[in-house]
């Protein structure tokens, strides 16, 4: 049946958006949704819901300072946010100003950073940034991080430590991995003392993550497309829990779309290793085949987040999740809680 946007839609109480992390990474709540069956959790009981040979796939990508205050050359303020890095000198952004520049224009930011825009590709514009420092280098001394648009306060002291995983490696994403908030050194170091396995992937999440679906037939959609790497470790982990009969557990969304990119070719259900590029649009009805279980957060109505997630778990069980967590009220977004989240083999579309 044809998916609608109104089909992802719910209405979410304001003061459920959380502003700021819990006080520790893995005292947040977390919603079991199982069978059909809710139950509600402490994260850090996590550890009591996987076993000894699962793998569990955390994405290891680090967030830059991406967003950038400035002016143009006439004066008139400018807001960028890095949408990609492209090479030591530019990148492609988003802009916000009165007017939008042509290329040739220069801009300035933090008075000592400027750059020139090359062209104009769609909604981003090709920038080049005239130090001979790179624009990794430049963003950690000029820039500000990127915290999502439901977040009202400006990035923070707290925000440098929490709007990161405690693994981040690679830097690259302008927008958290947010499952991954919620993991500490001392939870990461009972799994592995029980016999879960981490596996690494980096998939440097992109800003377009934040970006509404504007058209009411999601066929119609166009995603937005995200760099992603997985190495051969992790192939072969996934290999061996499979051949053992156990899970495979994906720590967030963007774990979980590099994994099934990246198998879509494979007919042993099994991610190739090496780097890709993917788009791929995930809505109820897809067939998944390398993730057997989901950690998560709750997402924006109406999003791509949430369409995946409901593919995975099944429309139904995802709408009786979310109205739970809201009268159980239970934090949303980047700086909320978390479910855990087993699949459905079959996930058919269906409306009330």
């Amino acid at each position: 049946m044809p998916l609608s946007l109104d089909d992802f839609d719910y209405a979410l109480p304001a003061e459920l958006i959380a502003q700021f992390p819990a006080r520790e990474r893995s005292s947040s709540r977390l919603l079991r949704l199982s069978g059909g069956t809710l139950s509600d959790h402490r994260f850090a009981e996590l550890p009591q819901f996987l076993h000894c040979g699962d793998v569990l796939v955390l994405n290891d990508t680090r967030v830059i300072k991406a967003r950038l205050y400035g002016n143009k050359a006439s004066g008139g303020k400018i807001e960028a946010l890095v949408e990609r890095v492209t090479g030591a000198h530019e990148a492609l952004v988003q802009m916000r100003a009165s007017h939008p520049p042509r290329p040739g224009a220069r801009l300035s930011f933090d008075a000592a950073l400027e750059a020139e825009v090359l062209e104009r590709r769609g909604d981003l514009y090709l920038l080049r940034f005239g130090s001979d420092a790179s624009v990794l280098d430049l963003l950690e001394r000029h820039g500000h991080l990127p915290l999502p648009p439901y977040i009202a306060h400006a990035d923070g002291e707290q925000d440098q430590l929490r709007y990161q995983t405690v693994y981040a490696q690679h830097p690259g994403a302008v927008a958290a991995p947010t499952a991954g908030l919620h993991f500490d050194e001392t939870m990461l170091a009972q799994l592995r003392s029980m016999g879960v396995q981490l596996a690494w992937l980096t998939l440097h999440v992109g800003a377009g993550t934040f970006q509404p679906v504007r058209v009411n037939k999601l066929a119609e959609h166009k995603m937005h497309s995200e760099h992603y790497e997985i190495p051969p470790t992790t192939v072969q982990a996934i290999a061996g829990a499979r051949a053992a009969g156990r899970a495979v557990i994906a720590v967030g969304t963007t774990s979980l779309r590099a994994l099934e990119s990246a198998a879509r070719a494979d007919a042993d259900c099994l991610p190739r290793p090496g780097a890709g590029e993917t788009a791929l649009f995930i809505t109820p009805g897809y067939q998944f085949r390398v993730v057997d279980r989901l950690i998560t957060n709750f997402h924006l109505p109406r999003s791509t987040l949430l369409m995946l997630v409901a593919a995975f778990a099944g429309m139904e069980a995802v709408r009786a999740a979310y109205r739970h967590a809201i009268e159980q009220r239970y934090r949303f977004f980047s700086y909320g809680d978390a479910m855990l989240i087993d699949k459905i083999e079959h996930a058919p579309y269906t409306t009330d």
